[in-house]
C-alpha cells in the first residue's frame, strides 16, 4: 500500500508543518552542490579525464536537463507513492551519483552517474519537496516555496569552501565520495520524516477527479488567489503564443545564468582571479559562497517585489539588473574585490527567474494543470543548460575568449528584460481579458 492510501488527517496549523518545512529545507540542501560547486571540479576532471571543456560540460548540462524534463512524470511519481520514499531515494540517488562519479575513468561514466543519476535524482527531490510544501502551508504558499527553493539556491553556501579545500587536500576522487556518501545520507535521514500533506490541501481536482500537485517554485498570491480558477490544459497553453513568449524568456534568462554557474571558474582563470586572495580568503569560492546567498534571497524577494508592482515591471528590472552587473563584471574583470561582489549582484539579478515565471505562468493558464503546465516550461532551464553549457565552450574555444561568452549572454538579459514589458506584458493583458480574467 503506498503512502498517498494512508494520507493522514493532520491539521496544516501547529508546530507540524513547520517540522515538515524544515526537514524539506534539509533535503533541498543536500541536493544543491552537483549543480553550484559543479565548476569547481571541471579543471581536475578534464585533467584527469583528458577531455576537452565543451565535452565535459555535456554533464552539466544532462544534470539540468534529465531535472527538468522529467519533473511533471517526477511530481506524479512524488503523488503516487508518497514524499518519504521517493524523496528518500532522489537523496540518495544526487549523493550516489557522486560516490559513483569518484570511479569514473570515462567521459561516459561522468555522463552516466554524475550527469543521469544526478539529475534524475535531484529532480525528484526539487519537485517533491516543494509540491508537498504548498501543501502544508495553504495559508503561506508564497513563503513555503520560497525557503525550500531559496535551500536549493543557497544550500552550497556550507560546501563551497570545505570542497574546495579538500579539493586541495585529497584531491578530486577522494572528495566526490566522502561528500556524496555525506550528501545522501544527510537527505535520507531528512526525507524519512517527512509526511504526505494532507489531501484537501495538497490535492485541485478537475472535473474528472483527477489529483494534481501544486505548481513546483510558485511565488506570489497569485496561486492561493487562483486555487479554484478553471484553468487552462497543457494542449490548449501549447497552442497559445504566450507560453511559447515565456519559454523563449526562461530560456534566455537561463542560458546567461548557467553559463555563469558552469563557467565561473573557466572564466575566473582567464581572468587572473583563479589565484587572488580578498578579505583574507580566495576570491573564487568566496565569490561562489556570495553567490549563493544572493541567488537565494532574490527568490523571494523579488517574488514578494512582482506581487506589488506586477510581474512583468519585475521582470524589467530584474533581468535589466543582470544584464547590467554582467557589463560592469566584464569591464572590471581583472579586479579581485569587484569580481567577488559583482558576481553577487549577477546571481540577485538571475535566481527569481524561479519565482517570477512560475507565478505569472499560473497567473495566466490558471492552477488546475499547474504542475504538467509549469513542467513544461521547466524545460526552458534544460535548453538554458546545453547553449550555458557546452555551447558557450564552444563559443570560447571558436573566439579564443570569454569576452564573445558574456556579450551573448549580456544580449540575452537586455533582450528579455525588453522583451517583458514590450511584449510580454501587453500580451498577456490581451489574453487575460479574452478569457475573462482581468
Amino acid at each position: 500500500m503506498t503512502e498517498t492510501a494512508t494520507l493522514p488527517t493532520v491539521s496544516t496549523k501547529g508546530l507540524t508543518r513547520w517540522v515538515q518545512l524544515g526537514l524539506g529545507l534539509v533535503c533541498m540542501m543536500a541536493i544543491s552542490s552537483p549543480q553550484y560547486v559543479w565548476t569547481l571540479f571541471t579543471k581536475p576532471l578534464g585533467t584527469a579525464l583528458g577531455v576537452a571543456p565543451a565535452s565535459l560540460q555535456v554533464t552539466f548540462s544532462l544534470l539540468i536537463v534529465l531535472q527538468t524534463f522529467f519533473s511533471p512524470f517526477q511530481g506524479w511519481l512524488v503523488d503516487r507513492f508518497g514524499p518519504k520514499l521517493l524523496i528518500g531515494v532522489g537523496c540518495v540517488m544526487s549523493g550516489l551519483s557522486w560516490v559513483l562519479a569518484s570511479y569514473a575513468s570515462s567521459l561516459t561514466m561522468l555522463y552516466l552517474t554524475y550527469g543521469l543519476i544526478g539529475g534524475l535524482g535531484t529532480g525528484i527531490v526539487y519537485v517533491g519537496v516543494v509540491g508537498q510544501m504548498v501543501g502544508w502551508f495553504p495559508d503561506r504558499r508564497g513563503f513555503a516555496a520560497g525557503v525550500v527553493a531559496a535551500g536549493y539556491g543557497m544550500g552550497a553556501i556550507v560546501t563551497t569552501f570545505p570542497i574546495t579545500n579538500s579539493l586541495q587536500a585529497v584531491g578530486y576522487q577522494m572528495t566526490l565520495l566522502q561528500y556524496g556518501a555525506i550528501f545522501a545520507l544527510v537527505g535520507l535521514v531528512a526525507a524519512l520524516g517527512l509526511k504526505p500533506a494532507p489531501v484537501s490541501d495538497v490535492a485541485m481536482r478537475d472535473a474528472s477527479g483527477a489529483a494534481t500537485l501544486a505548481m513546483p517554485n510558485a511565488r506570489g498570491a497569485s496561486l492561493g488567489a487562483m486555487r479554484d480558477a478553471p484553468g487552462s490544459t497543457t494542449g490548449a497553453m501549447l497552442r497559445s503564443p504566450l507560453f511559447w513568449l515565456m519559454f523563449v524568456m526562461m530560456t534566455l534568462m537561463s542560458t546567461s545564468g548557467l553559463m555563469v554557474t558552469s563557467q565561473m571558474a573557466a572564466f575566473a582563470g582567464e581572468f587572473g582571479i583563479t589565484k587572488a586572495v580578498v578579505w583574507g580568503l580566495a576570491a573564487l569560492p568566496l565569490a561562489l559562497t556570495i553567490d549563493r546567498f544572493t541567488n537565494g534571497l532574490t527568490r523571494p524577494f523579488f517574488g514578494w517585489v512582482s506581487d506589488r508592482i506586477g510581474r512583468e515591471n519585475t521582470m524589467f528590472l530584474a533581468f535589466g539588473l543582470e544584464g547590467l552587473a554582467m557589463a560592469l563584471w566584464l569591464a572590471t574583470r581583472t579586479d579581485p574585490l569587484l569580481f567577488v561582489l559583482l558576481s553577487g549582484v549577477v546571481f540577485f539579478g538571475w535566481g527569481e527567474i524561479f519565482s517570477l515565471f512560475p507565478s505569472t505562468l499560473t497567473d495566466t493558464f490558471g492552477t488546475r494543470n499547474a504542475t504538467r503546465n509549469y513542467g513544461c516550461l521547466y524545460m526552458a532551464q534544460g535548453i538554458g543548460a546545453i547553449f550555458g553549457g557546452p555551447m558557450a565552450s564552444l563559443l570560447h574555444e571558436a573566439t579564443g575568449t570569454w569576452t564573445t561568452v558574456f556579450a551573448v549572454a549580456i544580449a540575452a538579459d537586455v533582450t528579455t528584460a525588453v522583451l517583458a514589458l514590450l511584449a510580454l506584458k501587453p500580451l498577456r493583458a490581451r489574453y487575460m481579458r479574452a478569457a475573462g480574467q482581468a
